[in-house]
C-alpha cells in the first residue's frame, strides 16, 4: 500500500515536471526572448521570471542577449575630402531592444549576434567613409581646436549608423561608438607633419603679434600717463614760481622804500630759525643777528 502512495506521488512529480518542461519556459535578467507560434513571431518578452507556452510544434521560445554587445571593424582605408587617405578603426557598442524585429532578420542562423555584427560592420563601413570624406585631414588631426572636430566627426558617424540601422528596423540600437585608431600611409605622413608644423607656427606667430601689440599698447600708455604727469608738474611749478616772483617783486618794492626795515626783518628771521627749537645758545653779542639782543628796541621788548 505504501508503495502504490509512494509511486502515485513520484508519477505525480513527473508529470508536473514534464508539464514544466513543456508549458513553462525561464528567462534571465540579461535575456529577451520571442514565442512563435507555428513559426511566426507572435509575442516578445523583456521580463525575467517564468513564461506560459504552449508545447512545441505550435510554439518556440527564441532567447536573445540583451547585455551590451560590442565589438571593433578593421583599419578601412577612406579619402578625405582633401584627398589624403587616411586608415580608421571604430568600437561600437549595441544592444537588442525590439526582438519581435530582431528575430526575423537574424534568428535563422546558428549564432544571430555575429550576423547582425557583420551586417551592422558592413552598414558602418558606408558611413564611415561617407562621413571621412566631407571632412578635411585637419579635423582628424589638428592640434588648434582641442578635439572638438573629432569628437563632431564620430557623433557624426554615430548618427548615420543609427539611422540606418532605424531604417532597416533592425530591432537593435547603437549604444555608443568612437574612433579607435587613425592611421596614415606612409606616403602621406611627411605632408601631413609638415602641415600640422605649418598650424604650430601660424598659431605661434599670432600669439607673438597679438604680445608685441599688448606691449606696444601698454608702453604707449604709459608714455601718454607720464607725458600728462610731466606736463601737469612742469604747470605746477610754473605757477608757484609765478606767485613767489610776484610776492618777492611786492617784498622788493617794500624794501626798497625801507632798506632799514628790511634789514631788521632778514636779521629778525635769522634769529627766529636759530631759535626755533628750545636751546641754550652762546654767542657774540656783537655778531649779527645776535646784535639784536642788545639796544634799545631790546628794552622796550622787554617792557
Amino acid at each position: 500500500m505504501k508503495r502504490n502512495v509512494l509511486t502515485l506521488i513520484i508519477g505525480g512529480l513527473l508529470i508536473i515536471v514534464f508539464f514544466l518542461l513543456l508549458f513553462v519556459f525561464q528567462l534571465r535578467q540579461s535575456e529577451v526572448a520571442v514565442v512563435t507560434t507555428f513559426g511566426r513571431p507572435t509575442r516578445p518578452i523583456n521580463d525575467p521570471g517564468a513564461h506560459f507556452k504552449l508545447p512545441w510544434p505550435i510554439q518556440k521560445v527564441y532567447k536573445f542577449d540583451q547585455r551590451v554587445q560590442n565589438f571593433e571593424d578593421g583599419l578601412t582605408e577612406g579619402l578625405t575630402r582633401d584627398s589624403f587617405n587616411l586608415l580608421t578603426s571604430v568600437y561600437v557598442g549595441w544592444k537588442i531592444t525590439e526582438p519581435t524585429n530582431f528575430f526575423p532578420k537574424f534568428a535563422g542562423s546558428a549564432n544571430p549576434i555575429s550576423d547582425a555584427e557583420a551586417v551592422l560592420k558592413q552598414r558602418l563601413s558606408n558611413a564611415k567613409s561617407a562621413i571621412v570624406g566631407k571632412h578635411p585631414l585637419s579635423d582628424f588631426v589638428s592640434a588648434s581646436d582641442d578635439g572638438k572636430g573629432f569628437l563632431a566627426i564620430e557623433n557624426e558617424i554615430l548618427q548615420a549608423i543609427q539611422s540606418q540601422v532605424r531604417a532597416n528596423n533592425y530591432g537593435l540600437e547603437i549604444e555608443f561608438l568612437g574612433i579607435k585608431n587613425l592611421q596614415l600611409p606612409e606616403a602621406v605622413t611627411a605632408s601631413v607633419f609638415e602641415r600640422m608644423t605649418s598650424e604650430r607656427q601660424v598659431l605661434i606667430s599670432k600669439s607673438q603679434f597679438e604680445g608685441e601689440a599688448d606691449a606696444q599698447r601698454i608702453r604707449s600708455e604709459a608714455e601718454r600717463n607720464a607725458a600728462e604727469k610731466m606736463a601737469n608738474a612742469e604747470g605746477q611749478a610754473t605757477r608757484i614760481i609765478g606767485e613767489g616772483e610776484a610776492q618777492a617783486a611786492k617784498s622788493l618794492a617794500v624794501f626798497q622804500q625801507n632798506p632799514e626795515l628790511a634789514n631788521f626783518i632778514f636779521r629778525l628771521n635769522a634769529l627766529e630759525a636759530a631759535l626755533k627749537e628750545r636751546s641754550t645758545l652762546i654767542f657774540d653779542p656783537r655778531t649779527s643777528p645776535f646784535d639784536l639782543f642788545q639796544g634799545s628796541w631790546m628794552t622796550n621788548f622787554h617792557k
